[in-house]
């Protein structure tokens, strides 16, 4: 997927880049990508970061681009049925691009695109795939050393982990019932051997590449600007007060807005899986 840098004859067009969507299906006879397939279309209500009770939980968030949801087949439980890649689409909700397949019983179904994938190539779920890009096998089947995305993290309930573009798990080792699964992260987990996973890395790997180049194009994704803590007023915010602009300088160190420790502080607290994890993300 390359990357298209704009011609700066404005400001904000001056440090944007693009993709050229060279990767997407066309309609035939049109330079237009395809409509996305309608029965597998949701309306997506946006909450402008509140919860039912109409209060702001999530800071910062509303307006945007509308949008319609992609139902996408996290769990590939069509067992050795396969299916015929028919076109690679654009999802407004998510980095990598989506693929419709359709099964030999005429089904349609979304799928995550990883890289390599296209269209009238043929996809297969189950333990008697092959290890080509696209197919989903259990992990007890799928050989050490294969990189790997769409990873459940328990039996059924569809893939979890590793499914934004560009990234991918790589599978370390098998011991008992467990797989070991290198995270993109540089963790290390222990992922049941049951779990299902696709096979190869997910696709549009240069989204990392993209500059948004101006405060617009973020509010266009429905995010808002950040105010800085040192901007606010005292009864506002720990950080805030002040002759003038000045770092945080407090004695219990950089806090939320509410006083909680930040900027750094670990806030994980999950006993229940802390098991699960053979390798910390942070530690070398």
């Amino acid at each position: 997927m390359p990357i298209r840098k704009l011609k700066p004859i404005t400001p904000g067009r001056r440090f944007r880049s693009i993709s050229t969507y060279s990767e997407l299906t066309r309609q035939p006879g049109k330079n237009k990508p395809v409509e996305p397939h309608k029965p597998l279309l949701e309306p997506l209500k946006k909450s402008g970061g509140r919860n039912n009770k109409g209060r702001v939980t999530s800071r910062f968030r509303g307006g945007g681009n509308k949008r319609m949801y992609r139902i996408i087949d996290f769990k590939r439980n069509k067992i050795d049925v396969p299916a015929t890649v028919l076109t690679i689409e654009y999802d407004p909700n998510r980095t990598c691009r989506i693929s419709l397949v359709e099964y030999a019983d005429g089904e349609k179904r979304y799928i995550l695109t990883p890289q390599g994938l296209k269209e009238g190539d043929t996809v297969l779920s189950g333990e008697n795939a092959d290890i080509q890009p696209g197919n989903c096998l259990p992990l007890r089947a799928i050989p050490i050393g294969t990189t790997i995305h769409n990873i459940e993290l328990y039996p059924g309930k569809g893939g979890q982990m590793v499914r934004s573009a560009g990234t991918g798990a790589q599978l370390m080792a098998k011991e008992g019932k467990y797989a070991q699964v290198r995270l993109p992260s540089g963790e290390t987990r222990l992922v049941l051997l049951t779990c299902v996973a696709s096979i190869g890395q997910v696709g549009n790997a240069e989204h990392e590449n993209i500059s948004l180049g101006k405060a617009g194009a973020t509010r266009w994704k429905g995010r808002r600007g950040h105010v800085r803590g040192v901007a606010m007023t005292p009864r506002d915010h720990p950080h805030g007060g002040g002759e003038a602009q000045s770092p945080v300088g407090r004695k219990k160190g950089p806090a939320t807005p509410w006083g909680k420790p930040a900027l750094g502080h670990k806030t994980r607290n999950n006993k229940a899986t802390d098991k699960f994890i053979v390798r910390r993300r942070d530690k070398k």
